[in-house]
């Protein structure tokens, strides 16, 4: 039985305002949280407390870290502190694994919102079917569909699982991507991504704009300082800008504390015909080309490696690859050699 006495010290635990970095502000909420939480995780859902004035965070730690539990320790502060606007965006296949484990891990409710929950709840009465009274689970397909209504909710918090996703914002073609940029624009974030960074450095630029549009400047700015940065100077200051706004956890910086299962590499032994050996020897040769029109020029690297994966898989594989480089320099998209096709080399000499 809990006494006056013991109900006024939890009121007062729960209640009582604790420094952003300070483990006593999530001390309610790791109390009760029925996860073995490891250090990282922690770190990081302080890391989106840092700062009272942060518009949010990118926690992008490396695949199997634990991002998840990571944003479940900042829904479930919010809850603890009476915030109750709670809103997950996610792929749709993984809506149910994120109510599962809100519910199992820290005892959250949450709600599906999709197109017949949606419809069902305005036959009640209630306009605005986002205002539930526990935490609202919805796909990226979903939240562009109902983009006024997620206007119309003054948001605690949105969490945004996949998010590397929203990485082309920046472009006027991702419709997507901009349409619930634009939507949660006010409202404080969390992005979790395994994949900040693919292909481009631009990804990086957009996924922070989602958080905060000004933290780079414009995109003709970011594009001349950083898009090609040409020294070791250009790199630190990028990272040194994105220390606010994202934080990144390795598997190797963990293994003191997490026991990862060693992985033992079964090797078979290949040896190509003289007619493959020929065909890696030519396009290996041609990607080395200092002038090589067929590739974006800044994509060049990332095609390259590509192209050498399909190389080792089988001549199959590449050839359509092969094929479509052809087509795209004939059509005129693209001067330079296609693999040794006449017309092609005509216009490399051209």
């Amino acid at each position: 039985m809990i006494t006056d006495f013991h109900a006024k010290y939890i009121a007062h635990e729960l209640a009582k305002r604790s420094a952003s970095d300070s483990v006593e502000k999530l001390a309610a909420v790791l109390s009760d949280a029925q996860v073995d939480l490891n250090p990282h995780q922690v770190e990081a859902a302080l890391f989106a407390f840092r700062s009272p004035f942060s518009k949010g965070a990118i926690l992008a730690d490396e695949v199997g870290l634990g991002k998840t539990i990571e944003a479940g320790l900042l829904l479930a502060q919010k809850w603890a502190e009476r915030k109750r606007r709670l809103l997950v965006i996610a792929p749709a296949n993984l809506r149910k694994q994120w109510s599962q484990e809100l519910a199992d891990k820290f005892f959250l409710p949450s709600v599906i919102l999709e197109a017949r929950t949606f419809n069902e709840t305005l036959r009640t009465g209630n306009l605005n079917p986002f205002l539930q009274t526990g935490i609202v689970l919805c796909s990226y397909q979903f939240a562009r569909s109902k983009e006024p209504y997620l206007r119309q909710t003054q948001w605690d918090l949105v969490v945004i699982d996949e998010a590397h996703r929203l990485r082309n914002v920046y472009k006027n073609t991702s419709k997507t991507a901009n349409a619930i940029k634009q939507a949660l624009m006010p409202y404080p974030k969390v992005l979790l991504t395994a994949t900040p960074l693919q292909n481009s450095l631009l990804e990086l630029f957009g996924l922070v704009s989602v958080i905060d549009d000004f933290a780079f400047g414009d995109l003709p700015s970011f594009k001349a300082r950083f898009s090609r940065p040409g020294d070791g100077e250009d790199f630190a200051e990028l990272k040194e800008r994105l220390k606010p706004v994202c934080k990144r956890t390795l598997r190797r910086q963990v293994l003191e504390y997490v026991k990862y299962t060693n992985r033992h590499a079964v090797v078979q032994e290949f040896v190509p015909t003289d007619d493959e050996q020929k065909l890696y020897d030519l396009v290996s040769n041609y990607l080395q080309r200092e002038a090589l029109h067929a590739l974006p020029a800044g994509q060049r690297q990332l095609i390259t490696l590509i192209l050498r994966k399909l190389l080792a898989s089988s001549t199959y594989a590449i050839s359509g690859t092969l094929a479509g480089m052809v087509q795209r320099l004939e059509t005129g998209r693209h001067g330079g050699d296609g693999c040794g096709h006449p017309a092609a080399r005509a216009s490399e000499r051209r």
